[in-house]
């Protein structure tokens, strides 16, 4: 259960918010190349952390994020043309560059000084392997991109999903690795698994233990269960501030990848997926069918099964046991759960057991960072040391008698990547 003040504190994340300026201090992904293909292409409406902004790739090829109202009359930049190194406001003609400086002012007489003392709130990118993140902190120099490995390889593989949730909802499923046995997996036999495997091993054993360890780039956790009479299977994952995550994913330290939880307000987030291609076209999907993106602040990565049709839950293969839930997709399951809990959850009714040790130590963290900025300036972990976000996440098998952190310090630590 927590407070509701705490629950307020880490939901919140609009400008001048305890968590919201928490999450300025990092770069976060904003949008993917494939949004801005080509120079002088349409722009593109963004919502993060609680900010209406607009995307643009000017004529060099470099991309400006910028507030979407013109600092004149206040008209919608998004209608802009983008022309010429600069967006220029269809209304009166103020044209801005990617600096947010604004560059010619048309309706002012030829004489006039006044467009240099006009700005446009402007954010810096950076753009790294079909991902362009954003920096919207308050530091002339921004800080070094973190070194997240998935995003740091040409061969990379990204989706992007809409949620209509608060950002924490959202993260505290990827922390919460024990439902993986339930919700994904209720409907599994071990009878039905290959004896020895790592399905095998969580398809006997729903329920699991946790261990939790507190981090340079957050916390991270070893959920295990009994394997064979001298061993435990092991899910190792983690939580990298402020809001990525590294769930379990097969084999420990053999797949480079994260996810990030990026939220466009308090009740939208962007669940971004990033990391080595491991498949064909659409691998990860996991049969999602997306509705074209539109120019709606909202209008982007959403997909057929939402919330108004619940999610075409198949009520025949969820009493056959064709699926524990009735819900086709991983994720789309997640979304079932997450949305249901409503756009903001109320943590004062929650009743946390055992199996929510992270969950619990990673609120802590977050608020005691936050109100460390916030009291005395204190820089929260990871945002000067890029490097302390190398890591792996996946599954394991262990002797009784081992110390988990230490033994999988090898495999977590791998990091094979170019920096870029």
């Amino acid at each position: 259960m927590l407070r509701q003040e705490d629950n307020e504190l880490l939901c919140r994340v609009g400008p001048g918010t305890l968590m919201g300026n928490l999450m300025r201090q990092y770069w976060l992904p904003a949008l993917q190349t494939e949004e801005l293909q080509e120079p002088d292409s349409a722009p593109v409406r963004i919502k993060l952390l609680g900010e209406e902004l607009v995307a643009f790739r000017d004529t060099d090829g470099k991309v400006g994020l910028i507030d979407n109202y013109c600092p004149h009359r206040r008209a919608s930049l998004f209608f802009g043309r983008n022309e010429e190194c600069g967006l220029r406001c269809v209304y009166h003609g103020w044209k801005f560059d990617i600096n947010g400086d604004c560059v010619d002012m048309p309706s002012e007489p030829a004489e006039s000084n006044f467009k240099d003392k006009v700005k446009v709130t402007a954010y810096p990118t950076y753009e790294r392997n079909g991902v362009i993140w954003a920096y919207m902190g308050p530091r002339e120099t921004p800080p070094a991109i973190p070194e997240l490995e998935g995003n740091m390889y040409e061969d990379y593989s990204i989706t992007v999903l809409h949620r209509r949730n608060n950002w924490l909802q959202g993260i505290e499923g990827e922390l919460d690795t024990v439902h993986a046995s339930l919700l994904h997996g209720g409907h599994v036999r071990p009878e039905d698994m290959e004896p020895g495997s790592f399905a095998y091993y969580q398809s006997k054993s729903r329920a699991g233990k946790f261990s939790v360890h507190e981090t340079d780039f957050g916390t991270s956790y070893g959920m295990y269960r009994p394997a064979e009479d001298d061993s435990y299977y092991w899910r190792i994952g983690h939580l990298l501030f402020p809001c990525f995550a590294m769930p379990p994913v097969p084999t420990l330290g053999e797949e480079a990848r994260f996810m990030a939880y990026v939220p466009m307000d308090d009740e939208h987030t962007l669940e971004w997926s990033i990391g080595v291609r491991t498949g064909g076209p659409g691998a990860g999907r996991q049969g999602r069918e997306y509705i074209p993106n539109s120019s709606d602040w909202y209008g982007r990565y959403n997909i057929e099964q939402k919330w108004e049709n619940d999610f075409q839950i198949d009520r025949e293969a969820q009493k056959s046991m064709k699926s524990f839930t009735g819900i086709t997709g991983i994720r789309q399951q997640d979304m079932a759960m997450t949305e249901g809990m409503g756009p903001i959850l109320d943590r004062t009714n929650e009743h946390l057991g055992t199996t929510d040790q992270m969950i619990i130590r990673t609120r802590r963290k977050l608020l005691s960072a936050a109100r460390a900025l916030a009291e005395d300036g204190t820089t929260p972990p990871g945002v000067d040391t890029p490097e302390a976000y190398h890591q792996r996440c996946g599954q394991v098998v262990l002797p009784r008698d081992a110390d988990w952190w230490e033994a999988t310090k090898v495999a977590r630590e791998r990091f094979e990547a170019i920096k870029v």
